[in-house]
């Protein structure tokens, strides 16, 4: 059987020796070549990247800006909401939706006071975008002193046609204590109809007392609140 030949101690390498010959630091060191190529290359991406922003917002600034202001003439339908409410007090007519309704106490404005075609009629404005009544018809203005409310009215419609809108549909909330409006209701329904020029099918009216809850409540306010859909023609 052969005999291995025996390993001289001068052929073997030592660690200890190879590591003090080659620094590892050495092995990852890189040239002053590669150095400069990836510091230019660095240089170039940033213009590259500074170029690209500049493009960018100067699109976005030259981009033309609508006036949000106006209505939209692309819509096919807009919707709007209107509130109100007015403090009763004694000695003034009570008229909702254009319908003298009696009762000892009545609203206290500056117009007629009707606090249903007010808020029908800041629902329309507010679905055209447009200020609200009091900006349009603003109780500073003797004009309006005592004014019925069914000229607001038609201004609004006039302004919804202009906007090239009709009625699509209305649904509209009567909060109040006193009187009971059940005998009254169709009758308001039908003249609020007539004064928007829509079919009676698309408006809608609801009363509700207030529980006697807060002024509301206590006959001594009365308020609406109004839902309205424009359909463009």
């Amino acid at each position: 059987m052969a005999m291995a030949a025996p390993v001289h101690a001068s052929s073997v390498t030592r660690i200890s020796s190879t590591k003090s010959a080659y620094p590892l630091s050495s092995l990852y060191r890189p040239s002053s070549l590669a150095l400069s190529h990836t510091l230019s290359l660095r240089s170039t991406l940033r213009r590259r990247m500074v170029a690209v922003a500049a493009v960018a917002t100067t699109a976005i600034e030259s981009e033309p800006r609508s006036n949000s202001t106006a209505p939209s003439k692309s819509l096919p339908f807009r919707v709007g909401h209107g509130f109100d409410l007015h403090r009763l007090e004694p000695g003034y007519p009570l008229i909702i939706g254009g319908i003298d309704i009696p009762h000892d106490r009545g609203c206290e404005a500056h117009s007629d006071g009707d606090v249903l075609l007010h808020c029908v009629v800041d629902a329309i404005l507010g679905a055209l975008g447009l200020p609200d009544i009091g900006q349009i018809f603003p109780d500073s203005d003797p004009k309006w002193k005592g004014a019925p409310s069914s000229v607001f009215i038609q201004e609004a419609v006039r302004l919804m046609h202009e906007a090239g809108y009709e009625i699509g549909n209305l649904d509209a909330t009567l909060i109040l204590q006193r009187p009971k409006l059940s005998p009254h209701k169709e009758t308001i329904r039908l003249n609020l109809s007539q004064l928007l020029g829509a079919d009676p099918s698309v408006v809608n009216l609801k009363a509700k007392t207030h529980e006697k809850v807060d002024s509301l409540g206590e006959n001594r306010s009365i308020a609406a609140h109004t839902v309205v859909l424009l359909m463009r023609k």
